[in-house]
């Protein structure tokens, strides 16, 4: 099968840890100790979330010289590379030496007239207790959400509607390459109206889910895998009456209410891969990617199946 892996930020960066190379690297490990296995069986796309580690770069350049921070499109390209160097080498330590790895860094045109710049929704960065947030959010200008029962930046997060390196992609997976792209939902660019179409770059953080999934039914890709650090796709989120989901079609998912920041974006990506003939996505845990694949563990979502079913 053609598997398109995507990593969360927090599957890399777990809430609540320290913000450091060490603690990104041992995460790194941990995803290629999951990943590595089904290089043999299966082409793997790995894309990943960068929503902690770009707002640790934003906050680290307004740290020095607010008045010349650089934009998000721009640290997005930084987290490109060092998670996909990270991963990259991880999973080389793991496979073959003959098993050609590449990262390629990923630009996505979104469109000027996106709702989502009006509507901040995207976390980013680490998070606060109410008095720091308040305190950052008058320093520096930036807009603040509740995450659970802390506070996070939210920045701009439009559509992703073009991902130009497709076609590299598709010669690398010819090749029998891994491709690590569109890390960070990709480089948001859009094009300056006017006769020449000039590229640049945008102040936004694109959903990695919502650009997986366009990257995924754009190579043709049998399955969509979204690791998080939930085991699966759950109905009351911690209520005595949670319940898990373990295979559910597209239009069965649309009964639930999911929230816009997290769990949301993963649900309605894979729904709108699912919708497609032969595909079928998968949301779980990063220790359960080669349950998923098998259709065990996670949260399947299928057009083949019958019927709704919730794990034990």
């Amino acid at each position: 099968m053609r598997v398109v892996i995507a990593l969360g930020g927090n599957a890399l960066l777990r809430r609540g840890e320290a913000m450091t190379a060490d603690v990104q690297r041992r995460n790194a490990r941990t995803a290629a100790e999951a990943i590595a296995p089904l290089a043999a069986e299966h082409q793997l796309i790995i894309t990943h979330g960068n929503g902690p580690q770009v707002g640790l770069l934003a906050l680290q350049g307004a740290a020095y010289k607010p008045d010349e921070a650089y934009p998000l499109d721009v640290l997005g390209a930084e987290t490109e590379g060092m998670i996909g160097y990270m991963l990259e080498q991880e999973l080389g330590n793991l496979l073959p030496f003959e098993q050609p790895l590449a990262t390629l860094l990923t630009m996505v045109e979104v469109d000027a007239e996106d709702p989502g710049f009006q509507n901040p929704t995207k976390f980013v960065g680490p998070v606060y207790d109410k008095v720091d947030a308040d305190r950052i959010r008058t320093d520096k200008s930036w807009t603040f959400k509740q995450d659970g029962d802390k506070w996070r930046r939210v920045v701009a997060s439009p559509l992703p509607k073009r991902i130009f390196e497709v076609r590299p992609v598709r010669w690398l997976l010819e090749q029998r390459t891994i491709v690590i792209c569109a890390g960070g939902g990709g480089i948001p660019t859009m094009y300056e109206k006017g006769a020449d179409r000039k590229l640049v770059g945008v102040e936004a953080v694109i959903d990695k889910d919502l650009c997986s999934e366009l990257l995924a039914r754009e190579l043709d890709a049998d399955l969509l895998i979204m690791a998080t650090d939930a085991p699966a796709v759950c109905t009351d989120w911690g209520k005595p009456s949670q319940r898990s989901i373990h295979r559910a079609r597209p239009g069965d998912m649309k009964q639930f209410s999911f929230p816009a920041g997290s769990m949301g974006p993963k649900v309605d990506a894979a729904c709108h891969f699912a919708e497609g003939p032969g595909r079928s996505a998968a949301i779980g845990s990063l220790a359960d990617i080669a349950g998923m694949v098998r259709g065990e563990r996670g949260t399947i979502i299928s057009s083949a199946f019958s019927s709704l079913s919730w794990h034990d």
